[in-house]
């Protein structure tokens, strides 16, 4: 795919990153004044790889470039370089700078001679009971930019919110919005009920995520407003073809009212929203509710991030 998208690159040459997730591997060839020149994108997420064959996966995902253009430098993000991966990366510790995380790369060689370079995640060992984790969207955060004091929102299957400044990773908490989701859109009592719409209504989405925000007492309780998806068809107020997308705000809203309760942001203030997997669009409009002001990322700023992280690599070669 063809795209005049540009990332700030600091190299003076060619450069694929490769963003390889548990569903999807994408693959991107910047160029060396950042315009991300090519962009190609397949369902061969590491779940999909038999007997651990990502190597040959790779190399025929990245062969027409390599002809093309020679054994280019690859950055590896993403659950690639999980316990379930290729190889699986340490976590760094928060709070994080770009050169902590450039600290825990780790390098192999491709068999035609490429560098091949494996990205670490991050890890917030504050968290209770135990650590909280992200591989891949520290990334998505070095992108936004570490130079102002900010909290950061990350929608996906599982939600992030990070706080950044003074050129750090601060910390950051994770929401399984998504996946309660899908979990309720197809394993219950929803699934049965729920019929599909044309489109996103946003008008029942809206009207979820307001009841989340405005519940008082123990209207407010997480799994009793679950329940009200069943009793506001059976009193009539949510059609069939509402329900999902009521359940889809009904349970960003409750994200948002519980960030808030922990302290991650309150009305007036500002967010960044970054990520490019669809979900924007329903963040923004639950900030606005909450009274938020929401600042975009970008799509590409995991691309960013990765050049941003590799090259203080890059600086401490040229150095020695």
């Amino acid at each position: 795919m063809e795209t005049s998208t540009r990332v700030p690159n600091p190299f003076a040459k060619r450069v694929i990153v490769v963003d390889w997730g548990t569903t999807s591997l994408r693959c991107m060839l910047v160029e060396p004044d950042g315009e991300i020149a090519r962009e190609t994108e397949s369902s061969r997420g590491i779940r999909f790889i038999a007997d651990r064959a990502f190597e040959p996966e790779l190399m025929n995902a990245l062969s027409s470039w390599f002809d093309e253009f020679g054994n280019l430098p690859v950055i590896a993000l993403g659950m690639i370089t999980s316990r379930n991966g290729w190889i699986e990366v340490p976590y760094v510790r928060c709070p994080a700078t770009a050169s902590d995380l450039a600290d825990g790369i780790i390098q192999r060689r491709l068999p035609n001679g490429a560098d091949l370079y494996f990205l670490p995640g991050i890890t917030d060992t504050t968290r209770q009971p135990f650590p909280d984790v992200m591989r891949g969207e520290e990334t998505q955060i070095l992108g936004f930019g570490l130079d102002k004091e900010a909290t950061i929102v990350l929608p996906g299957t599982h939600s992030k919110w990070a706080k950044v400044g003074q050129n750090r990773i601060l910390g950051f908490q994770t929401f399984v919005t998504g996946e309660i989701f899908a979990l309720m859109s197809e394993h219950s009592f929803i699934a049965k009920a729920a019929a599909k719409s044309e489109g996103i209504d946003w008008e029942s989405y809206d009207r979820g995520v307001r009841v989340a925000e405005n519940a008082t007492a123990g209207d407010a309780a997480f799994l009793t407003q679950l329940f009200s998806v069943r009793t506001g068809m059976l009193a009539n107020e949510l059609k069939s073809e509402e329900m999902q997308d009521y359940v889809s705000g009904l349970l960003i809203g409750l994200e948002f009212r519980q960030a808030r309760d922990c302290g991650w942001m309150k009305a007036g203030d500002s967010v960044g929203i970054v990520g490019n997997d669809g979900l924007n669009d329903r963040y923004r409009r639950a900030a606005a509710i909450f009274d938020l002001v929401t600042v975009d990322g970008g799509e590409h700023a995991a691309i960013a991030g990765a050049l941003e992280i590799f090259a203080s690599v890059k600086a401490r070669s040229d150095a020695a």
